[in-house]
């Protein structure tokens, strides 16, 4: 019975860490668009200029 006694301030510690940070996930707008990730990897990046070596 007294692990009761340990396991609830922790399991109350892991649920304040989750909120916090969840909401600092959705203060630093990390849900503003959602698709945007999803579909980059249907598209090529934009080439790239090849590097010059001036020697």
């Amino acid at each position: 019975m007294s692990i009761i006694y340990v396991l609830i301030p922790i399991a109350i510690l892991f649920v304040c860490l989750g909120l916090a940070i969840f909401f600092w996930a959705v203060r630093s707008k990390q849900f503003e668009d959602l698709n945007k990730e999803g579909y980059s990897i249907l598209f090529d990046d934009k080439p790239q200029k090849p590097e010059s070596h001036d020697d």
